[in-house]
C-alpha cells in the first residue's frame, strides 16, 4: 500500500511540473443554431440559442459578438485598409490604372447594396430578458439584461437576417471557380473574454480568436444543393451527396441538413449544387470527406489527393498528439485556404502537389490554431508559423517521400525570413496581426519566422526534446487557449534550459544573428558575434588527418546544456563541450589539439544566421 502511494505521489508531481498556470480558466460556448438560406437572393435568416457560461470569476455586465460580415461594405475599416496599405491583397483589390503603372481600388468600396455584405439584428434576449445592444463596425456591444455572475451562465436567443457578400475575402457568393456559397464568419459570434480581456477586434482581413463549445446546426437550403461543413453530419441519407440513393427529405422544396460539433471554435460551410463528396477513413479512425467540383481542373487532384489527406492525420497523430474529432472535411470554396473548427474551405483548381500543400497546411491548423485556441491576432507566427512547420515535415514525408529527412527541412523558411531580416521591412512579430505596414513583412514573419523559431528551437535544446516538447504541449493544453509562454516553459521543463532570452529577442526584436569564424594561431578557432543576438554554437573540426570533432558552446543565459544529437553529419564524431559563452562578450577562442583542415559553424543550417558566408573556413 505505502508502494502504491509512493508512487501516486511521484506521479503527481510529474504533472504538477508540466501544469497549467495557476488560475487557469476558459469561458465556454454551446451554439444551437437554425439557417433559412434564400438562394436566389443570397440571403439567410438565422435563428441562435446560445448558451454562455462564465468561468473568469468576474461579473460581466456586457458581452459582445462580432459581425464580420459587416465588413464587407463601402467605408468599413477593412476597405480603408485596402485602400492605404503599401500592397494590398490583390484579390480583394481592382487594378484601376495600368500595368506599368498599376493603381488599386479596393473591390468593397465598389460593391452595391445587394453585393454588401451584412449581419442584422432583429432581437436579442437573455434569459427570456430583452437586452440593449449597438453596432460598431462589425463589432455587437449587448448590455445584459442582467450581469453574468461568475461560474454561472446564461442562454441568449437571437434572431438575425444577413446577405452574403460578393467573394471577396475568405467569405462569399460565387466564388472565382464558381461556388456558390462560402459560409465563413457568417454567423454572430461571441466574442472572447479572458484573462487579458475581451478581444474586439474589427475585422480587417487577418486573423480571429474565440471561446471553445460546441456546436448544433440546421441548415435549410434548396434540396439541390449539397454541403460540406465543420463536425459530423446527423442525417446523411437525407440529403443529397453523402449516401448512394439516399431518400431526400424536403419541405416546400428544401432539405435540412445537420451538422453537430464539440469542442470547436468555429464553425463553417460551403454549398453548391454540382459538389461530389468523397470519403475515406483513416488508419487512426478519422472519417475524412473532400467536397469539390468534378471537373478537368479538379476531379484527377482531387482524388488522388484523399490518401495522402488521411495519411497526414496519422503520421500528425504520432508527432504532435491525436487528432481529437471524428470527422475532418475539405471543401471547395474561398480565396485561397483558411481552417476552421474540423473543416477547412481551400480553392480547388490546382496540381496535386499544390493542393495536397494547402490541404496539409489548412489540416495542420486542426493542431495550430484549433486543438490549441491561440489568439491568432497576437501570435501570429505561433499559429501560421508552427503551422507551416508542421505542413512541410508531413509534406516531406508522405508526399516527396524524403528518407532520410533534411537536417533542416524547412530551409525555404529560413532564406525568405532572412530575405525579409535584411530588407529593412522587418517589424517584430510580437507586432499585431492587423497593424503591419506590409503584407510582405507579415506573411514573412507569420509563416517564415515562426517555422524559423521552431526548427532553431531544436537547435538549442536538441531536436529530440523538441519532438517531446510539442507531444508534451499537446497533452497539458489541447481544447485550452495557451500563449507562447506556455510553449516555452513546456520547452524550459523538458530540456532544463532557460530560454527567456531567445523568445524574447526572436519575438520581440528584429535583431539579426550573425557568426563568423577564422583560424587563429597554434591550432586555435577564433569565433566572432557580429550581432547583437547571442547564441550556442555547434562547431565541427575536420583534421588534417581525417578525423572530426564536435566542439559544442552553450550560451550563459541557457544554464543548460542541449544533449547530444543524432544527426547523420554528426554519427561517430566525437563531441567536446566547452564553457560556456555570453552575449556581453563578442568574441570567443578555443584550442584544438591537432592540426586544422576545415571548421564550419552549424553544418546542420539550423541557425538562422543572417550571413553565412564567413561561417566556414577551410586550410588550403
Amino acid at each position: 500500500m505505502k508502494k502504491l502511494y509512493f508512487l501516486f505521489l511521484i506521479a503527481l508531481l510529474c504533472t504538477n511540473a508540466f501544469a497549467q498556470r495557476k488560475g487557469y480558466w476558459d469561458q465556454k460556448v454551446d451554439y444551437t443554431m437554425v439557417i433559412d438560406v434564400k438562394e436566389k437572393s443570397y440571403q439567410y435568416d438565422g435563428k441562435m440559442k446560445l448558451l454562455y457560461t462564465n468561468n473568469s470569476g468576474q461579473e460581466l455586465k456586457k458581452v459582445y459578438f462580432h459581425l464580420y460580415f459587416n465588413a464587407f461594405q463601402p467605408g468599413s475599416m477593412m476597405d480603408y485598409r485596402l485602400a492605404n496599405i503599401a500592397d494590398p491583397d490583390p484579390r480583394m483589390t481592382s487594378n484601376i490604372g495600368t500595368k506599368e503603372k498599376p493603381v488599386y481600388q479596393s473591390r468593397i468600396a465598389t460593391l452595391k447594396p445587394d453585393q454588401i455584405g451584412y449581419q442584422k439584428i432583429k432581437s436579442l434576449t437573455q434569459d427570456g430578458a430583452g437586452t440593449t445592444y449597438k453596432v460598431d463596425g462589425t463589432i455587437l456591444e449587448v448590455t445584459l439584461a442582467k450581469a453574468i455572475q461568475p461560474n454561472s451562465s446564461t442562454t441568449f436567443d437571437m434572431t438575425w437576417e444577413a446577405q452574403v457578400p460578393e467573394q471577396i475575402r475568405r467569405s462569399g457568393r460565387n466564388s472565382k471557380e464558381g461556388v456558390e456559397l462560402s459560409m465563413t464568419q457568417w454567423y454572430p459570434k461571441m466574442a472572447q473574454f479572458d484573462e487579458f480581456g475581451w478581444h474586439l477586434d474589427e475585422y480587417v482581413a487577418r486573423e480571429f480568436i474565440a471561446p471553445f463549445g460546441n456546436f448544433d446546426v440546421t441548415i435549410n437550403i434548396d434540396k439541390d444543393y449539397v454541403i460540406g461543413g465543420s463536425g459530423a453530419l446527423q442525417n446523411p441519407d437525407q440529403v443529397k451527396g453523402y449516401v448512394k440513393n439516399a431518400k431526400v427529405q424536403s419541405a416546400k422544396g428544401k432539405a435540412s441538413w445537420r451538422f453537430k460539433a464539440e469542442n470547436i471554435h468555429d464553425f463553417a460551410w460551403a454549398a453548391d449544387k454540382q459538389f461530389l463528396v468523397n470519403h475515406a477513413r483513416s488508419k487512426g479512425g478519422v472519417d475524412v470527406y473532400l467536397v469539390y467540383k468534378p471537373g478537368a481542373k479538379t476531379t484527377e487532384s482531387w482524388t488522388r489527393a484523399m490518401e495522402y489527406t488521411t495519411a497526414f492525420f496519422d503520421f500528425c497523430g504520432s508527432k504532435f498528439g491525436a487528432y481529437p474529432w471524428s470527422t475532418y472535411t475539405v471543401v471547395q470554396g474561398g480565396d485561397g485556404g483558411m481552417e476552421y473548427g474540423t473543416t477547412t474551405l481551400v480553392t480547388g483548381e490546382r496540381s496535386l502537389e499544390s493542393l495536397v500543400g494547402v490541404i496539409y497546411h489548412e489540416a495542420a491548423h486542426s493542431w495550430y490554431q484549433h486543438l490549441f485556441g491561440i489568439n491568432e491576432t497576437v501570435d501570429e507566427w505561433f499559429d501560421e508559423g508552427f503551422t507551416s512547420y508542421i505542413e512541410e515535415l508531413a509534406f516531406q514525408h508522405l508526399f516527396k517521400k524524403t528518407n532520410p529527412m533534411p537536417d533542416n527541412p524547412v530551409l525555404p523558411a529560413y532564406k525568405s525570413y532572412i530575405k525579409l531580416a535584411l530588407s529593412g521591412k522587418e517589424e517584430p512579430a510580437s507586432l499585431l496581426a492587423d497593424y503591419y505596414n506590409t503584407n510582405y513583412a507579415y506573411s514573412n514573419e507569420a509563416y517564415n519566422k515562426g517555422q524559423v523559431l521552431a526548427e532553431q528551437l531544436g537547435y538549442i535544446i536538441g531536436q529530440q526534446n523538441l519532438e517531446t516538447t510539442f507531444l508534451k504541449f499537446y497533452e497539458l493544453w489541447k481544447f485550452k487557449h495557451p500563449t507562447p509562454n506556455d510553449f516555452k516553459r513546456v520547452a524550459e521543463e523538458v530540456s532544463g534550459i532557460n530560454l527567456k532570452w531567445y523568445f524574447n529577442l526572436f519575438i520581440n526584436t528584429t535583431r539579426k544573428i550573425d557568426y563568423a569564424i577564422t583560424p587563429g594561431e597554434n591550432n586555435e578557432i577564433n569565433l566572432i558575434n557580429k550581432s547583437d543576438f547571442a547564441m550556442p554554437l555547434d562547431v565541427l573540426i575536420e583534421y588534417q588527418d581525417g578525423s572530426k570533432e564536435l566542439f559544442y558552446i552553450p550560451l550563459r543565459e541557457m544554464r543548460g546544456e542541449k544533449p547530444a544529437e543524432n544527426f547523420s553529419v554528426y554519427q561517430g564524431v566525437k563531441r567536446t563541450v566547452l564553457e560556456d559563452w555570453f552575449w556581453t562578450k563578442p568574441t570567443y577562442t578555443f584550442k584544438v589539439s591537432k592540426a586544422v583542415k576545415k571548421a564550419s559553424i552549424d553544418v546542420t543550417a539550423r541557425l538562422a544566421d543572417v550571413n553565412d558566408t564567413n561561417n566556414v573556413f577551410e586550410v588550403k
